[in-house]
């Protein structure tokens, strides 16, 4: 079955992208006032109905008008909420993603579902808003990145907190973070340390199950297309939806779930939006190879000697959120230097960034957590859940994107498809 679905795919891709091309080559609202959707808001697809899904159907400048799950239940629940609207429902997101009267993709799916169909929504014309992580693996990423760009589309990666909303523990947003850090009055290189104390919670409650017996399929629920390129494994209902995370064929664990959130503002205002760092440290346990577990402690370390510590145990109560030569920063902006705030108004606000992601659909315009810095920040998640799984340390070269001298590392950055799926 997962070779017919890849042949099928291909064949609804190359069939429908002829008749797509005059609605791809330039945004619907130039073509004419018949081309506007109802109050010129913006047409979107939501693949992925479950809570996250369900929880973005209502954003400015967009309006629903397709959605798609593997799970009968899920769709109706969906239904329930958006009402009667003349919504079109689908199982399979390749006849979604070639609808003419839809603008953007929203992927909110299990991440190992992620890099497929928003490459596929790219190939088919369509602007993209993808749920975190981008990808399951680094290759998927750069993949990803490739199809997007070829095609001239726009992409938004659906964690906000390096343009707006408070940050955590920090009892602030990510800007004067980020002025702080460009004025260099803490100095250089810099150490952030992600912990609980902090700020941040690394959720450990995400854990698999070692123990899981085989359990009937239930009928509302399409388990084939719902592992989709994953490895085969018996049904159990702690394998899917809520409890996904807790699988390394799916995600990551909490590091997977809230690793793009807490790490993304980190690569803004460290200025790496266009590297990964040199080396991973891990200090955990071992992995079993299906359920993801606990760890103690992740290293990043950059070639300017920039690092993101990971601290999974919180042991450091008294840890600085960032910290360089010249001074620290606490949670709620506090900091060791004396009159911060009088001293940093002498300094340029960061650059303004595309954050109306309506807007950057309508105008072309790239918007701020992008396809490009997007795939960094989730390489970090990615580098990380490599060496846990492998359990030691590894090497990265930024550019090649690969590990160096580590042919076991290398094996997990384009991970085998099942059957004939590929990105």
């Amino acid at each position: 079955m997962a070779k017919q679905n890849s042949d099928s795919r291909r064949a609804f891709l190359r069939n429908s992208l002829g008749a797509l091309a005059a609605f791809t080559i330039v945004p619907r609202h130039v073509l004419g006032r018949g081309f506007l959707a109802p109050s010129d808001q913006l047409t979107k697809a939501v693949i992925g109905t479950g809570g996250m899904g369900r929880g973005h159907f209502g954003y400015a400048g967009t309006r629903v008008v397709a959605i798609c799950d593997v799970d009968r239940n899920h769709l109706k629940l969906a239904m329930d909420q958006l009402g009667d609207k003349g919504v079109k429902t689908f199982s399979d997101y390749r006849e979604v993603i070639t609808l003419p009267e839809v603008d953007i993709v929203h992927v909110a799916t299990p991440p190992h579902w992620h890099g497929i169909i928003a490459a596929d929504a790219a190939r088919a014309g369509k602007d993209i808003w993808c749920e975190k992580p981008m990808t399951a693996t680094i290759g998927e990423g750069k993949r990803l990145v490739e199809a997007v760009q070829q095609h001239g589309r726009i992409f938004r990666l659906n964690t906000w907190f390096r343009f707006e909303d408070r940050f955590y523990g920090m009892g602030t947003t990510v800007k004067p973070i980020k002025k702080l850090v460009d004025s260099g009055l803490l100095g250089w290189p810099l150490k952030v340390t992600v912990s609980k104390h902090t700020g941040f919670d690394w959720k450990f409650y995400w854990v698999g199950k070692t123990n899981l017996e085989a359990m009937p399929v239930p009928k509302e629920l399409d388990y084939d297309m719902w592992l989709g390129p994953a490895p085969y494994r018996p049904y159990n209902a702690h394998r899917v939806h809520q409890t996904f995370r807790g699988y390394w064929d799916y995600d990551g664990g909490g590091l997977g779930d809230m690793g793009q959130h807490y790490l993304d503002p980190i690569q803004y205002f460290l200025g790496k939006d266009d590297t990964s760092p040199v080396s991973v440290e891990i200090d955990a346990p071992q992995q079993h190879p299906d359920a993801v577990g606990t760890w103690r402690r992740i290293t990043y370390t950059y070639a300017d000697g920039c690092q993101i510590i990971l601290d999974g145990e919180g042991k450091d109560e008294k840890a600085a959120y960032i910290e360089g030569p010249k001074g620290k920063l606490y949670p709620g902006f506090r900091s060791d230097i004396p009159e911060l705030e009088k001293k940093l108004a002498a300094f340029p606000d960061p650059a303004p960034q595309q954050t109306d992601f309506a807007d950057a659909v309508k105008n072309r315009k790239k918007f701020a957590l992008n396809e490009e810095n997007g795939h960094r920040s989730c390489t970090l998640v990615n580098i990380g859940k490599i060496a846990l799984r492998l359990n030691r340390n590894l090497k990265f070269d930024p550019v090649k994107q690969e590990f160096i001298d580590d042919a076991g590392a290398n094996s997990l950055i384009y991970q085998p498809m099942r059957g004939s799926w590929t990105i």
